[in-house]
């Protein structure tokens, strides 16, 4: 444990530890014995055995028994043993490590006030690297936040060229996440399998379902009782991608549409906070067509 001042300690390095493999007897016994061996002391510890998959998932957050700085390095070069007996899919980091987040947006500012907000009070640890946009008019609230902003504008003919800026950018920036925050454009079936596991998306989701403008006016018209919101990694089926996290509330005959639409914000933007955070936080394992999030 290091100081940053007399008398006062510094936060504590920690690492994390994710992992899925397929179950078998040792597995935790495997992952604690290691950590003792290399002079660590488990702080947090999740696991979820599916009986469906027969797919073991855990999350290890751990630090070093003696407070000392932990070599990231030298342990990833050393569980490669572990992993290889178990054929383990895993990632070991620094838990203070900043993902580098890109987020897109068209026209709706909320959900991108809200994660730029979390971000700035430090709510979420993530490195807002751009905004990206298909109209020009919330350039004025990346600059806000101090976050570059770049319009891309996106047509039927221009469509591919836009997508093709946009990878570049992901590689050219080292793009951990992308954020759809209301980003009104439909994804190529390509892009979405260049993202795939490392974009997020928000929508409505009520029943029944409404498509097209103005969905919770179109609820409200219905008599609709609940609105929520759904946070999902996206796929080429659109909206059907495995599920991170999901928001409801309770509206009623007295409310407006345009309640039902401020209440639907809400939750869009609830959601999709979530989802962000337990994805940087390295929570989120895919498990087929659903996740398997570890909190």
């Amino acid at each position: 444990m290091t100081t940053d001042r007399p008398g006062r300690r510094s936060v504590e390095q920690r690492c994390v530890l994710t992992l899925s493999c397929p179950d078998t007897l040792g597995i935790v016994h495997a992952v604690s014995g290691f950590l003792v061996k290399h002079g660590c002391t488990i702080r947090e510890s999740q696991q979820f055995d599916d009986p469906d998959s027969g797919t073991f998932f855990m999350r290890v957050q751990f630090a070093r028994a003696d407070g000392g700085e932990l070599d990231v390095a030298a342990l990833r070069a050393a569980f490669t043993g572990v992993s290889a007996r178990f054929g383990m899919t895993w990632r070991l980091v620094d838990a203070s490590e900043r993902q580098r987040v890109l987020i897109m947006v068209s026209k709706f500012a909320h959900c991108l006030n809200d994660l730029l907000f979390r971000t700035s009070v430090g709510e979420l640890n993530l490195d807002v690297v751009a905004v990206v946009s298909n109209h020009p008019d919330l350039g004025r609230l990346a600059e806000n936040y101090d976050v570059p902003f770049r319009h891309i504008p996106v047509t039927a003919d221009t469509k591919p060229d836009a997508e093709a800026a946009l990878l570049d950018m992901v590689r050219e920036e080292r793009i951990d996440l992308v954020v759809l925050a209301r980003y009104m454009q439909i994804l190529s079936d390509d892009l979405c399998k260049q993202l795939e596991g490392r974009a997020i998306n928000i929508h409505h989701s009520m029943l029944p379902s409404f498509k097209g403008a103005r969905p919770y006016h179109q609820a409200h018209a219905r008599g609709v009782k609940v609105i929520g919101a759904t946070a999902h990694y996206v796929t080429a089926d659109l909206d059907e991608g495995p599920i991170i996290e999901q928001e409801l509330m309770r509206v009623d005959h007295t409310m407006s549409a345009e309640e039902f639409a401020a209440h639907g914000r809400e939750v869009e933007c609830r959601a999709l906070a979530r989802a962000v955070r337990w994805h940087t936080e390295n929570r989120v394992a895919l498990n087929g067509t659903k996740t398997v999030v570890l909190h």
